[in-house]
């Protein structure tokens, strides 16, 4: 996962994940916002397990190319059997992709045999999955001080939320803004993957006073002085906050340009016809209200004169 390809591939799934759910809760909560009840995956129409199919592949794949395409001995052990320490954050980007491949197959299962405690299950898992990954994020072994780590340390942040939101679910089924959240989260994930891997495995786009540098066959970014390494982290932090507001703005642009071909339309009126209107409504109960009255006094009067009349006859 260690090079520009690495990041940017794996960045595009979390991206087209995103967007899928972002589209589908949305529409969902639209078309249905009074029994609106979030599900962690969503099912094709074509074919029902395409979305975690797709995950299914695409984490076989990491794990394939972490543990035996990238390695120059296409197997990541040494020749005693032990792990080197050049191939450490193979195992643990290895091990990610093998939580969700986890998640995926075991949603699969959980489907096909829908016990009562399915959706609370499936939940579950999603929030291991994303639990496995800031723990090893966090724990990564490689560069922790310079750009890359405070790349790592800034995607924890939305990791977290990813975590936080899928966990959220489990108490709060039917709510919408944890579901987008969640969703919006998973895309912003793929987003900075993408802009990790072009950064800092694009030469030209390096932080002024740092380069490349090759470590135990790993390209690192490193600073030539402490004054260099500061700015190069700043600036991936400014970075991180313009892309930020930038998905905070697509999201809900995105979830207005979506009102808009399945929301509902609401009639608006004006202060003034309202109070009009309520006028008019007292002004017609009252009329109504005094007329009923006026009718029973009649009757209760026509009924006390004529009452000697009956008694006589």
């Amino acid at each position: 996962m260690g090079t520009l390809v690495g990041h940017v591939v794996p960045g595009f799934g979390f991206v087209l994940i995103g967007l899928w759910h972002l589209f589908n809760h949305i529409k969902l909560h639209l078309q249905h916002p009074n029994s609106y009840r979030a599900p962690i995956w969503f099912p094709a129409s074509k074919f029902r397990y395409l979305e975690l199919l797709l995950i299914i592949l695409g984490s076989s794949a990491s794990v394939a190319m972490e543990l035996f395409i990238s390695p120059e001995k296409h197997q990541p052990f040494d020749d005693d059997g032990t792990i080197p320490s050049n191939h450490l954050h193979n195992f643990e980007h290895a091990s990610i992709s093998m939580t969700f491949l986890v998640y995926a197959a075991l949603a699969i299962v959980l489907d096909k045999l829908a016990p009562r405690a399915q959706h609370g299950l499936t939940q579950l898992l999603g929030a291991v999955a994303f639990g496995q990954q800031l723990l090893l994020f966090h724990l990564h072994s490689s560069d922790h001080l310079g750009p890359e780590g405070q790349y790592h340390l800034l995607l924890q942040l939305v990791i977290l939320v990813s975590m936080i939101t899928t966990l959220m679910g489990l108490g709060f089924p039917k709510s919408f803004l944890v579901s987008f959240v969640r969703s919006l989260s998973i895309f912003f994930q793929g987003i900075w993957l993408m802009v990790m891997g072009v950064m800092l495995w694009t030469p030209g786009l390096i932080s002024k006073g740092c380069f490349l540098n090759d470590e135990e066959g790993h390209e690192v970014v490193k600073c030539q002085s402490e004054e260099a390494r500061h700015r190069a982290l700043s600036l991936v932090n400014l970075l991180f906050s313009w892309y930020l507001i930038g998905i905070a703005v697509f999201g809900v642009a995105f979830y207005l340009v979506l009102v808009k071909f399945y929301g509902e339309k609401v009639g608006y009126f004006t202060l003034g016809s309202d109070r009009e209107s309520e006028e008019e409504d007292d002004v017609e109960s009252q009329k109504r209200s005094n007329g009923e009255d006026s009718k029973s006094f009649v009757d209760h009067m026509g009924k006390t004169a004529f009452a000697p009349i009956d008694m006589e006859r």
